[in-house]
């Protein structure tokens, strides 16, 4: 998927469409922790799914939840889901910098094995 530091740097359009297969990941990442965090705030709690949506992405968006909730499982669910939550952005942001850091690092060690054999 990434090309080794010995060779060269890719072409723009080619670095933007990786780009745009990170970015569709974490999209497909966020999508799908919204929809279980809207599966457990419907089926476990028996919120609307206008309410569960806004639960589930208040909570992925590590601002806490809206209504106060009814049940002990809904509370674990919530808990559990909260610290699912924390994991799924740290690992979003990890996709979303990963093209930009790689295109980082191997411009520098491109640099610096171009400058070692002047």
């Amino acid at each position: 998927m990434y090309e080794h530091r010995t060779q060269p740097l890719l072409p723009r359009d080619q670095f933007y469409r990786r780009l745009i297969r990170h970015v569709s990941t974490a999209a497909v990442i966020i999508g799908g922790s919204l929809f279980i965090g809207m599966l457990g705030y419907h089926y476990i709690e028996g919120q609307g799914w206008i309410d569960a949506y806004a639960n589930a992405a208040m909570i992925l968006s590590g601002m806490g939840p809206l209504t106060p909730l009814q049940t002990d499982t809904g509370k674990v669910f919530a808990g559990t889901y909260a610290l699912f939550s924390g994991i799924v952005f740290i690992s979003t942001i990890g996709v979303l910098i990963a093209p930009f850091a790689h295109r980082m690092l191997h411009r520098f060690h491109w640099e610096r094995e171009n400058r070692s054999e002047r």
